[in-house]
């Protein structure tokens, strides 16, 4: 597995007002790795992926992505780099069907021109046929037991989370970032979406960074875990070793929260 630097932020720094919701934080993310970024509630994580992805422009600092500058660049800029991501709370297209939402997550791949669309030239309908039936794979690859041409709004959470996770996957990133995957999953679906991640990585090769309150998830999944705590990077190394950092356990303590099960 190589272990070049595929993401670099540097000093990543990120206001709201008077408040600082990231902090001059350095973190950066080899190639082929899964990483984890944790810390309580309000600590930065969600801030630090939008700035990354960019929905938030960064008031100081630099981020790098495979040796090139994309802080400034917009979310579509972002994604067609190689970055996609999926959030916290799902953000599907609910009125249309599973099929199309996978297919929106396409549009950065799409080649034909307006004209070619339009006229629905040979070249469109090859590649819409060519896009149709990858779409089919991605839902088979996450699992998906629901009929495609089902509305998104009509499936239940766990089927919608695996809808999100390959449209997420449509655009072939290079680097995913996952916000809470396992949130109000019960433990076979954690399960599932646990050995979705490993998939993820050791299938189809894909860099993944995910912000985690499921401790079990963290500390079963990850090679290298990153604590926030009020925007500052307060630890970061091995699971192991991050879950005895004295800071790190006084950070979720301080809340009181057991660090075995909080976010």
């Amino acid at each position: 597995m190589t272990t070049d630097v595929l993401l670099d932020c540097r000093k990543v720094t990120k206001r709201f007002g008077g408040l600082v919701a990231v902090s001059g934080v350095d973190f950066s993310v080899e190639r082929g790795r899964i990483v984890s970024v944790i810390g309580p509630n309000g600590a930065g994580k969600t801030t630090l992926f939008n700035v990354i992805s960019g929905f938030y422009r960064p008031d100081g600092g630099e981020i790098w992505f495979e040796g090139r500058r994309i802080d400034g660049l917009r979310p579509d800029q972002v994604a067609a780099r190689g970055i996609s991501r999926t959030f916290q709370n799902i953000r599907l297209f609910q009125n249309m069907t599973v099929l199309e939402n996978i297919l929106v997550g396409m549009h950065t791949r799409v080649r034909a021109s307006v004209l070619q669309v339009l006229t629905r030239s040979r070249a469109f309908l090859d590649e819409e046929r060519a896009l149709v039936e990858e779409a089919f794979r991605l839902l088979r690859f996450v699992g998906l037991r629901a009929n495609p041409n089902e509305l998104a709004k009509n499936l239940p959470y766990g089927e919608q989370r695996k809808v999100e996770f390959a449209r997420a996957l449509a655009s072939r990133p290079k680097l995913i970032l996952l916000d809470e995957p396992t949130a109000g999953m019960n433990p076979q679906e954690m399960a599932e979406t646990t050995q979705l991640i490993r998939r993820l990585r050791d299938e189809l090769g894909i860099t993944v960074v995910l912000i985690e309150h499921q401790m079990r998830v963290v500390m079963g999944i990850s090679e290298r875990v990153t604590v926030l705590d009020y925007g500052e990077k307060i630890a970061e190394g091995p699971p192991a070793e991050v879950r005895r950092n004295p800071k790190v356990i006084e950070a979720y303590l301080g809340r009181g929260a057991a660090l075995g099960s909080a976010g």
